[in-house]
């Protein structure tokens, strides 16, 4: 039996506990809060997150001693907001992923450091980038509690271990499969969320179907301007990994990187916004270190500079929007 820490007790880790225990690997679940802990022992769903899903307390093992559980653990996903990876990990010593499968389940850099999660654990942990995994969509966690057809990729510079990791993930309404550009999709799934959010303000200012249309296609050129100028290589970002997993999250009703960017477009401000939601859209926090990695760049962001002016300059959206539209193409 495969066994197989999840970190977090949101939605996605919630769906990520889903797929794994129905594939019968043991998984070692911490969750910070030990209340949410005891009420998943005693009635074997989540209390917050995706409450509809039941467990079989056979594979799955709740916990909130985060040491106990990596360490009994072959696998470690880690699902946490990237805002918050250094505070959950702050218990373990530096080697305690040593001989382990890190796998990233988050969509978002360490804020202030500007750096990819996979990049933190490699400096911070020594986890050697051969050690490392990234789960890409597109797949939103509801539909996977739904078990809606859903796809990922598993983005390694090991292929065979990636591949041994998308078996514990496929499954009659899952798919996975691995592909070989850890660094690429880890940026697209950070900028995606940053898109989101710009077709959640749109649409909170109602801008229609058009204007979305042309606001997405223009992200496929902003984000492929980036990976070119971070990490030159030749990739094909029609893959769902990169095009499937921004279309997803900028225009489904499960996007809470778009909802947030909805909320802000009608006029909500950032801290109402984030309070209303009760939960955390990456986005916020990942246009920050985006704009703030593309000073050195110079890369031509429209859109990620846009979000940034009406987020963290409190730029009015309708003005910010009003330039942004003479801008696309």
């Amino acid at each position: 039996m495969e066994k197989v820490a999840v970190l977090g007790g949101g939605s996605w880790a919630t769906a990520l506990v889903k797929i794994l225990s129905e594939n019968k690997a043991e998984v070692n679940w911490w969750m910070r809060n030990r209340n949410d802990v005891q009420h998943l022992k005693e009635y074997r769903h989540n209390p917050r997150y995706l409450s509809q899903v039941s467990f079989d307390l056979k594979y799955v093992l709740p916990s909130d001693d985060i040491k106990a559980v990596v360490a009994a653990s072959d696998w470690v996903i880690l699902a946490v907001p990237a805002a918050f990876v250094q505070l959950a990990l702050a218990d373990l010593p530096e080697d305690a992923f040593h001989g382990k499968v890190l796998i990233s389940a988050i969509k978002g850099m360490i804020p202030k450091e500007n750096i990819l999660i996979t990049d933190f654990m490699e400096r911070k942990y020594h986890v050697p980038n051969s050690h490392q995994l990234i789960i890409a969509g597109p797949c939103h966690a509801e539909e996977v509690a739904l078990e809606k057809q859903s796809y990922l990729t598993i983005g390694s510079h090991d292929m065979p271990t990636a591949e041994r990791f998308c078996e514990l993930l496929r499954n009659r309404y899952v798919k996975a499969n691995p592909l070989d550009d850890l660094d690429g999709i880890e940026y697209c799934a950070v900028i995606k969320n940053v898109i989101a959010l710009a077709c959640g303000i749109a649409r909170g200012l109602n801008y229609g179907d058009n204007f979305q249309a042309v606001l997405v296609s223009n992200a496929m050129f902003e984000i492929e301007r980036f990976l070119d100028g971070i990490m030159p290589i030749h990739r094909d970002l029609s893959g769902s990994a990169y095009l499937g997993d921004l279309l997803v999250t900028a225009y489904s009703q499960f996007s809470r990187n778009r909802t947030f960017g909805n909320m802000i477009g009608r006029g909500y401000t950032v801290k109402s916004a984030q309070v209303e939601m009760n939960m955390v859209a990456e986005g916020y926090y990942a246009v920050q270190s985006i704009h703030q990695l593309n000073q050195k760049l110079q890369v031509d962001m429209p859109i990620t500079k846009a979000v940034y002016h009406v987020l963290y300059e409190r730029i009015s959206p309708t003005m910010e929007f009003e330039i942004l539209k003479d801008k696309l193409r």
